[in-house]
């Protein structure tokens, strides 16, 4: 379905008015922050309550001599060497179903892009639970190194989407490679980006 061209003054307006809130900070959060950014969202909230690691360089949008860093701290950092007027709020704590309304309220999107699938179960079922009209954009299955083809955004109601291959599992010790966690980092912003352009995926 064709979609109404929005102008491009018009629509670098309406992201630099909008924000965004990711928690997690690791492979697809910091590449979907930088890509959010770069598109023109000024507004970031960065939640990861975890330090960068020398073993996840390979994925994520960290250098050498940031490692042992908070994740916030580091990747507020680069972002700010990306666009030096970004306003971004650092949440350094480990988010649970008690705190994480009050990190991400008040934000234009959410995007999860945690590790673990309780705390992903969790944050959707809070977030969806506490702030039901704000947009909320998760991944389930990006591991391995099937076709990036496979990786698709889904509409799952209203306000959620879901990004992934949805079988993949790192867990089952299938590798977290670089260009597919790209891919489906790239997907989680630019399902955010036309959310808040007022978009919908069918």
């Amino acid at each position: 379905m064709d979609e109404a061209r929005i102008p491009e003054v018009e629509l670098r307006a309406r992201l630099a008015a909008s924000s965004a809130a990711i928690i997690g900070c690791g492979g697809l959060g910091s590449n979907v922050a930088a890509m959010l950014l770069r598109s023109g969202v000024r507004a970031l909230t960065l939640i990861d309550f975890d330090r960068v690691d020398d073993s996840n360089l390979n994925r994520q949008l960290f250098f050498r001599d940031q490692v042992g860093r908070l994740k916030t701290e580091a990747l507020a950092e680069t972002l700010l060497r990306i666009e030096p007027e970004a306003r971004l709020t650092l949440v350094t704590e480990r988010v649970t179903a008690e705190n994480i309304v009050g990190f991400v309220l008040g934000a234009d999107v959410i995007i999860e892009a945690v590790d673990g699938a309780a705390t992903k179960a969790m944050i959707v079922n809070v977030c969806t639970g506490a702030l039901p009209e704000t947009p909320l954009v998760t991944a389930s299955g990006l591991a391995g190194y099937d076709s990036a083809n496979d990786i698709v955004t889904e509409r799952l109601t209203d306000t959620v989407y879901l990004v992934g291959d949805l079988h993949s599992d790192a867990c089952a010790g299938l590798p977290l490679l670089a260009s597919r966690v790209m891919v489906a980092a790239a997907h989680e912003a630019h399902a955010a980006i036309r959310r808040l352009l007022g978009l919908r995926e069918p």
